[in-house]
């Protein structure tokens, strides 16, 4: 009896034990899981949305990481789903900079004594916008520049370098700090800002701040829909095959042989040095420009142009207007239009010449093939009369257009 009852209370010892490793199970069970609440909450942190479904995938991806990397062999740069995320985050950033207007950020300039860039605000459209604008031709307006540096507002005479479009002035060495200009950019800003050609500074050169929230957004989901990645170069089938996917959003149709040769001499007109490729910055001011062109009225580009833009302008159409009549003709008109992105040779420029920098279209320029100079020469035959209100209307888009430092031609004449 006294061995059946040993048996007995063993039989209980191992239940008890039983009972208590399930037990012991259960409470880990309760202890992971506030463990992975944390992981998800961090998840959502980092993504900025809230969204339980992609902190959800987040934690699964991480959990199927944890277990390779745990297996034998694994090394850490096994983590193949590193570089995607970590390309994901920088496209996200890009997008960010591009609705903000921003160029580069503060951070990654890793510089010691790094000046805050401005706070671009994008404008808004006003009731009055299409409205007519009353510009008078006789009488200059003659815009007198800032005194002091926009960044630092310090005076220091001729040390400040004048924009060319609004009357901001600046320090070469606030340029530098703040980081908005490279080194070759900061070169030749010093070189032509007191020339005739001029120089336009960030917020001027930079043709896409005029877009409204909207506007910029409708811009940025047709790029993401053309799987454009920003701030990339693209080549020439990239461009047509961008073209081919907006003319098929906005006309249900296929672009046209003509319309397919118009892209590639545009992507002619963005690529300038025959690289082979357009900048991302040339791409984005070309497509904000068509933005312009395709949804705001002649009146409200004009109310766009500045004091010294439309000085230029006069002095273009007084130059033309020989008899002082106050009318030129359309192949006139056509002509000064080209010649807003005649670049004059450097060695050309001096300091006394007129604030007036344009000319004829040079021969060597993206635009001047054979087939548009011939074009061009039946378009000088166009006697139709042009009143001065009617060119500024017509040349504000072109105006606008020539804001850019760069050589690159951001809209052209159509076929």
């Amino acid at each position: 009896m006294g061995v059946l009852m040993s048996k007995k209370q063993q039989v209980e010892k191992v239940q008890k034990c039983s009972v208590v490793v399930s037990a012991f199970k259960d409470s880990l069970k309760d202890r992971a899981a506030p463990v992975a609440a944390a992981e998800t909450e961090e998840v959502i942190a980092e993504n900025g949305d809230g969204s339980t479904d992609g902190s959800h995938q987040a934690n699964k991806e991480h959990t199927e990481q944890k277990d390779k990397d745990s297996k034998p062999g694994s090394l850490p740069n096994q983590q193949a789903s590193a570089p995607p995320r970590e390309e994901h985050k920088a496209n996200q950033e890009a997008w960010g900079r591009l609705r903000d207007g921003k160029g580069v950020e503060p951070e990654d300039l890793k510089k010691a004594h790094q000046l805050t860039p401005p706070t671009f605000v994008r404008p808004k459209r006003e009731v009055n916008d299409d409205q007519p604008v009353d510009v008078p031709l006789g009488q200059r307006e003659q815009p007198i520049n800032d005194e002091i540096c926009e960044v630092c507002e310090v005076w220091t005479a001729d040390d400040l370098f004048p924009c060319r479009t609004c009357t901001r002035v600046f320090h070469d060495g606030c340029l530098r700090e703040m980081g908005y200009l490279s080194t070759e950019a900061l070169q030749e800003m010093r070189e032509t800002a007191h020339t005739t050609s001029g120089w336009s500074c960030y917020y001027c050169d930079n043709v896409n701040l005029l877009l409204t929230e909207e506007e910029m957004y409708s811009l940025i989901e047709t790029f993401k829909r053309c799987k454009i990645i920003p701030e990339s170069c693209l080549v020439s089938d990239e461009l047509l095959q961008y073209r081919h996917f907006v003319t098929k959003q906005l006309f249900e149709r296929d672009l046209t042989d003509e319309e397919e040769e118009e892209v590639l001499a545009q992507f002619a007109a963005l690529d300038p040095d025959k690289k082979g490729q357009i900048e991302w910055s040339d791409f984005l001011y070309h497509e904000s420009l068509s933005v312009l062109q395709k949804f705001r009225t002649e009146n409200s580009l004009v109310k766009i142009i500045t004091a010294k833009e439309r000085d230029r302008a006069r002095a273009v159409f007084q130059s033309i207007d020989q008899d002082k009549d106050g009318i030129i003709t359309a192949g006139e008109a056509r002509k000064a239009q080209t010649s807003w992105f005649h670049k004059i040779n450097k060695e050309s420029q001096s300091c006394s010449v007129s604030i007036s920098h344009v000319g004829p279209i040079s021969e060597s320029s993206p635009a001047s093939s054979g087939s548009e100079r011939s074009r061009d020469k039946a378009m000088e035959n166009d006697n139709r009369p042009v009143t001065w209100d009617n060119f500024l209307r017509k040349s504000a888009i072109y105006i606008l257009a020539a804001r850019p430092n760069s050589s690159a031609m951001h809209i052209r004449l159509p076929l």
